[in-house]
């Protein structure tokens, strides 16, 4: 229980970005057997936002925007 704990204590001193991709390397982890076609479906799916974003059916904003949305819910 030692070793969990000392994990989690240096998990919590990463930022918030490295947080979020352990989080998604370990929830990753769990079903490798569909992560192909889960990886296929991302890739359409970015290249249709990038052909819909080129043809100018959506707009894009930065990051820095949509982040200070969410933290003034």
């Amino acid at each position: 229980m030692e070793d969990n704990t000392r994990v989690f204590d240096q998990a919590l001193a990463m930022s918030p970005i490295e947080r979020a991709v352990l989080i998604e390397k370990l929830f990753q982890s769990f079903d490798q057997k569909n992560q192909k076609a889960v990886d296929q479906a991302w890739a359409t799916e970015a290249e249709s936002r990038i052909d819909a974003y080129e043809a100018g059916k959506i707009s894009a904003r930065p990051f820095e925007g949509v982040l200070h949305d969410l933290n003034n819910r």
